[in-house]
């Protein structure tokens, strides 16, 4: 009857362990799924920063166009005096 109690209680712990172990198994399958899910979201929001994004250099390219081409671009306030009709201040 010894060797039936030692049997018998690495039977009990081997069935504690596998109950353990499927809770455990639950719980990453759940954590799983919210990861799946936030995931998800996060997709939506590239795909919607990706779409701002996008129209944004639309805008951009559109203002762009916009600038007329025969004046250089003013550096550092240069020819500004020019547009403004008076002389640049070297502080600009």
């Amino acid at each position: 009857m010894e060797q039936g109690a030692p049997q018998s209680e690495q039977l009990e712990q081997l069935v504690e362990r596998v109950e353990r172990l499927l809770l455990r198994h639950e719980e990453l399958q759940r954590t799983h799924a919210l990861v799946l899910d936030q995931v998800e979201a996060l997709k939506h929001e590239r795909d919607a920063l990706k779409t701002r994004l996008q129209a944004a250099r639309t805008r951009v390219d559109t203002l762009l166009k916009r600038l007329p081409l025969d004046e250089p671009v003013l550096s550092q306030g240069q020819n500004l005096g020019k547009h403004l009709g008076t002389e640049a201040n070297a502080d600009l």
